[in-house]
């Protein structure tokens, strides 16, 4: 496959050659390959990017299968320019021992259009040995206060899991909020602020500096999830940790709860419009390491009870890319900014050296856009099983095309091209490639990128 013209997030215009599973070549006026079954994509005035790599995904596999599944889930991260996700070990069972990790391995493999990591998980039954001899993406997320799965666990456990995993020089992720400064006088209430207000701001602060201690006491390699004020970014950052920010913390703030109700309930909840700027504002400036959604769908029957009842979670695997490149259509942030965050900063954090980037030698992990053509997003478009979004009414730019190592994992079809789709069987507007996800940590790879130069 040549793709020719392609804007590249830099901004220089260049032809891309995919051969196999990798970038060939990258650079001007490259010729055709002489082949029959060679591809031709003029990608004029349209933006080429590296995949999204989403660190941070719930799945839900095996045990709820009614919420999501490894084929629904990669589905949607496939149209949603996702080429590699990263699930969490909160399902049933949950991923803390060497048989449920492998399980989980099985059904991805089985079903996944997308490249895939599974994160190991910590309880008081987890198995160290087992998990830390498999190819195990990261240990994490691990609970500093209980969510989905009540995989929440103590100080205690806390600090000798960080160290095992420092012996191994493993990343730990880290959920972090404390619950000793959770608000109990807004269990009186049942709006739906009241979960934000419950879960304060401040419990984040807390968490994060707590656990900061304890990677600084092992010398630990920790990644702060789901950050969500702008104090959890400072802290993190002041001690050489890495952090994520989501897009409903982007994006979304208590105010519009009113409109989300209990679908807007998740952990960490949404904050005050004036910590999301704060956060935005460090999202743009660098000081943010990475964009992951922490997709965690649930049906719209669970999300339709009372604010202390209803599950928390949102999806958002699909359009995270979409409002990203949305807000670089409007000049609020740069096209190699968002690059850094969803593709390239991902693949330094975790150690994939053939991932995150354009160049040759690297997966062709690859996600074509065309920045002119912006939608409003509805849940009745998107791939997941719960058929929802916090984003209902948002604007998006989606991919037109998702490559995973060369394979077409997603391809949107326009007018003119209506034909071309009905001939291969599928819908006259969108394809779905096959099931060609691989654990990311199974490959033996060159680290080189294939040049002979490291890449970062």
């Amino acid at each position: 496959m040549l793709i020719r013209n392609a804007t590249l997030p830099d901004g220089r215009e260049r032809d891309v050659l995919v051969e196999g599973e990798t970038v060939a070549a990258v650079g001007e006026d490259l010729p055709v390959p002489d082949r029959p079954d060679e591809r031709l994509i003029d990608a004029g005035d349209k933006r080429l990017l590296p995949g999204m790599i989403d660190a941070h995904v719930h799945f839900r596999e095996p045990g709820y299968p009614h919420k999501e599944t490894w084929e629904t889930g990669s589905r949607s991260a496939a149209a949603g320019g996702v080429t590699c996700v990263v699930d969490q070990p909160n399902t049933d069972p949950p991923t803390i021992d060497g048989a449920s990790f492998d399980e989980k391995v099985e059904r991805a493999g089985e079903g996944s259009l997308v490249d895939f990591g599974i994160n190991g998980g910590v309880t008081e039954q987890w198995v160290p040995s087992a998990l830390l001899q498999r190819p195990m993406f990261a240990l994490g997320e691990v609970f500093l206060a209980d969510s989905t799965g009540e995989m929440g666990i103590d100080v205690e456990l806390f600090a000798s899991a960080v160290k095992t995993a420092a012996r191994q020089d493993a990343v730990v992720t880290v959920h972090a909020e404390d619950a000793a400064e959770f608000e109990p006088g807004a269990r009186e209430r049942d709006d739906a602020d009241a979960w934000s207000a419950y879960r304060t701001a401040r419990a984040e602060a807390a968490a994060v500096r707590a656990a900061a201690e304890v990677g600084d006491r092992f010398d630990a390699r920790l990644h702060v999830a789901h950050t969500s004020t702008p104090e959890g970014i400072d802290v993190a950052e002041e001690h050489d940790m890495t952090c994520e920010v989501t897009p409903h913390h982007m994006f979304l703030s208590r105010r519009d709860l009113d409109g989300l109700d209990t679908l807007g309930r998740m952990n960490p909840p949404l904050r005050r419009e004036r910590l999301r700027s704060k956060v935005w504002e460090r999202v743009v400036d660098g000081t943010v390491d990475i964009v992951a959604t922490d997709h965690a769908p649930h049906t719209r029957e669970e999300k339709d009870a009372g604010i202390w009842d209803a599950p928390s979670g949102v999806p958002g695997v699909e359009t995270a890319l979409p409002l990203l490149l949305e807000a670089a259509r409007n000049d609020e942030i740069t096209y190699e900014r968002i690059r850094d965050l969803t593709a390239k900063n991902v693949a330094e954090v975790f150690g994939l050296p053939t991932k995150g980037e354009i160049a040759e030698g690297m997966d062709a992990d690859l996600v074509l856009v065309d920045p002119g053509e912006s939608r409003e997003i509805r849940g009745e478009d998107c791939h997941s099983d719960c058929e929802w979004t916090p984003f209902e009414g948002k604007r998006g730019v989606f991919p037109e095309l998702t490559l995973v190592r060369g394979a077409v994992a997603y391809k949107r079809f326009g007018p003119d091209s209506a034909l071309e789709a009905a001939d291969t069987g599928e819908t006259a507007d969108e394809r779905f490639g096959d099931p060609v996800g691989v654990n990311v940590r199974s490959i033996e790879r060159d680290d080189t990128g294939g040049d002979g130069q490291p890449h970062s």
